[in-house]
């Protein structure tokens, strides 16, 4: 983080790898433009050299960054600033896992609870509605299904439905009694 947040402030030219989402290693020259805290991860937005337009990458998945003594040109980010970009990139981004759940739920109050970016709310009746969500990491996206703190049934993905009894099961362990 500070390497990278160095270079943003310095406008100093970045290498390092980067692991994409299947795993693939790639080096990167890139021009930093700023950090970005998206919810719970960080991201660089910069232009990358090699493809000739602006990325965002997940600081988790920078390895070994090095300035490399050259001076980045100033550029001009496609919206109005670092932030929107990210939101838009990642908002584009296909996810590993998309869900879709229902929830036994009125849909306005399940709006108040989810923040907006984490997914579609759509009225199924009174007290129902449909949730659609997705992201890379299937941990995660139990955890946003249970944090609704409804009664709910799981569409789609199947291994969604797994994990939520995975850890259900395990909730359960650790709160019985030991006496």
């Amino acid at each position: 983080l500070a390497t990278v947040g160095a270079a943003c402030r310095d406008s100093e030219r970045l290498r390092f790898a980067y692991e994409d989402r299947g795993g693939a290693e790639t080096r990167r020259e890139v021009e930093p433009h700023s950090l970005v805290n998206a919810g719970r991860r960080w991201y660089l937005v910069a232009w990358d050299l090699k493809r000739e337009d602006w990325r965002t990458f997940r600081l988790d998945r920078i390895a070994r960054p090095a300035p490399m003594g050259v001076r980045s040109v100033h550029r001009e980010l496609p919206t109005k600033d670092a932030a929107t970009y990210v939101m838009q990139s990642v908002r584009n981004m296909p996810n590993r896992y998309e869900a879709r759940i229902v929830l036994h739920a009125p849909a306005d109050e399940i709006r108040k609870r989810a923040p907006s970016g984490w997914g579609e709310v759509k009225p199924l009746s009174k007290n129902r509605c449909e949730y659609r969500t997705g992201d890379d990491d299937l941990d995660w996206l139990a955890m946003r299904v249970a944090m609704m703190r409804v009664e709910f049934e799981v569409r789609e993905p199947p291994e969604l439905a797994e994990r939520l009894g995975e850890m259900a099961e395990r909730l359960a362990r650790g709160t019985r009694s030991t006496s």
